[in-house]
């Protein structure tokens, strides 16, 4: 009878060590009157505490049935120091080598193991708490009322660069959207196109159109530019490859009847979604950005009014210093300061604008690049905000949020990955699969949730498993070349996707 190839000595149960279990175990398996039985007790070099809680059982088991217990020295005739010779100084140096590269193995598996559950926790977290705002928030624009007779003028405000293929048609979205008392302010930023020349021959002779022309001085010149140029207090911002749909503009205005809102963020959906890549980030607008408005606006806590779809006050951009040029997003950036002055920043879902998505992976990932690397510059410039009583949900929700879910989140997800395949090549697919089928619900779910709060029909999540997949994989590269940029301290243009003129009609 035999235990195992291999028994740590330093294993002491009730007095008996490892060693004397062995002795006996041999001698009965040499016994001529019992042939024997083999044993083996095994914990792969890692947690011993199941094996120490088992030995007691075994002998308390193989006394009970008359087996005795004597050292293997006296059954053999020798020493412990003769059955057990010291290791030479190599020896030792290379045991030294081993363990801890076995030590180190373990704490890497740990650590690993350990960031997949906070990535898992987070994503739940994230999912329960934005979820119920989002349906409390449906709630209160459902049943919210407002001034009928609040009617301001409104300007208009787009920079142009390089849009010859869609400037007209977003222009015609506005002079056609059912707000008549407004004024429409267009800055070309030294396109090199026909953009200037399209703009003058369509609308030259519009009296609520003015035409302005500047040499490049990138988008946040030309969005101040404009302002400068506005004549009205409310202004409404767009890009210039965005369509909106009919009474957008009447339903950002009417939340400026409160004097304590700063700025109204509308709804940016994919106008686009003629391709596959166009119909994952069809999923990521309604699944992610609007879901997270909706849930931040219930606590005055939305972290960018976009460029697609935003009104301002003019007085109040004006006293702000404008829309800053030392970030790549300077409609978070000056969202940011808005809400550092103590105004709301409202959501309207009802306020929907369509606009030009990338429709090829390198066009995706050099936007994203910029957004992400953009946010990040904004979330620093305004750290000093951070966990502050007097900025209220701005220092304790707003920018908390943006470190968490979309720099931590997304720096976690990899090593979660990462532990799933470790677990798989360790043989516990069960549980690997357990635990990415429970998450790929809770996305589900969620998206539904999204969907059903947008009027939107879901049939777009049928893709969400390959969104994910492909996600993943380009939002990995985003993150860490942003956080890569951040670090080595490097300086990014502004850069321009090209248009298409894809935009479906709405």
């Amino acid at each position: 009878m035999t235990v195992g190839e291999r028994i740590d000595p330093r294993d002491w149960v009730k007095g008996v060590s490892a060693d004397e279990i062995v002795s006996d175990i041999r001698d009965e398996l040499q016994s001529p009157e019992n042939p024997g039985h083999v044993i083996l007790l095994h914990d792969a070099g890692g947690d011993r505490s199941a094996t120490v809680a088992a030995l007691p059982r075994i002998l308390d088991s193989l006394q009970s049935q008359g087996y005795r217990f004597v050292p293997l020295s006296e059954l053999l005739g020798q020493t412990r120091a003769q059955l057990m010779p010291a290791p030479s100084v190599e020896e030792m140096r290379w045991a030294r080598i081993e363990g801890g590269a076995f030590d180190s193995q373990g704490t890497f598996k740990k650590m690993v193991g350990m960031l997949f559950l906070w990535a898992i926790y987070l994503t739940l977290g994230r999912s329960l708490f934005f979820g119920g705002l989002a349906v409390a928030q449906k709630w209160r624009a459902r049943h919210a009322r407002f001034d009928a007779a609040f009617h301001p003028p409104v300007s208009v405000v787009i920079a142009a660069y390089n849009e010859e293929k869609v400037i007209a048609r977003t222009v015609d979205s506005i002079l056609h959207n059912g707000y008549d008392d407004l004024e429409l302010v267009i800055v070309d930023d030294g396109s090199t196109d026909a953009t200037l020349e399209v703009l003058r021959r369509n609308f030259g002779d519009r009296a609520n159109v003015r035409i302005l022309s500047q040499p490049n001085g990138g988008k946040s010149v030309a969005l101040n530019n404009a302002i400068a140029h506005a004549r009205h207090d409310i202004l409404i911002a767009l890009d210039a490859d965005t369509i909106f749909r009919a009474g957008t503009i009447g339903k950002l205005v009417r939340h400026f009847a409160d004097p304590a809102v700063g700025a109204v963020s509308g709804n940016a959906r994919v106008g686009n979604r003629n391709r596959w890549i166009t119909r994952f980030q069809s999923i990521e607008y309604i699944y992610g950005f609007n879901l997270d408005r909706r849930a931040l606006d219930m606590l005055n806590a939305i972290t960018v009014v976009p460029g697609a779809v935003g009104a301002w006050r003019k007085e109040l951009i004006l006293r702000l210093g404008g829309f800053g040029g030392d970030t790549l997003a300077e409609d978070t950036d000056l969202t940011l300061k808005i809400r550092r002055a103590g105004y709301q920043i409202r959501y309207e879902e009802q306020a929907v604008a369509f606009t030009e998505a990338p429709e090829d992976t390198r066009g995706l990932a050099k936007q994203r690049f910029r957004w992400a690397f953009g946010t990040l510059q904004a979330a620093w410039k305004h750290r000093d905000a951070l966990f502050v009583p007097k900025y209220g949900t701005l220092g304790f929700v707003a920018l908390p949020s943006i470190w968490i879910f979309q720099v931590l989140l997304a720096a976690l997800s990899p090593f979660a990955e990462l532990a799933m395949i470790i677990a798989l090549f360790a043989g516990n697919w069960r549980i690997v699969l357990v635990f990415y089928l429970g998450f790929f619900v809770l996305e589900l779910l969620t998206g539904l949730l999204a969907y059903g709060l947008e009027g939107e029909k879901p049939w777009d999540l049928a893709l969400l498993f390959f969104q994910r997949v492909y996600y993943r994989e380009l939002m990995y590269y985003v993150v860490a070349k942003s956080l890569i940029y951040a670090v080595r301290g490097r300086v990014v243009g502004w850069g321009k996707l090209e248009r298409r003129a894809t935009v479906a009609g709405v």
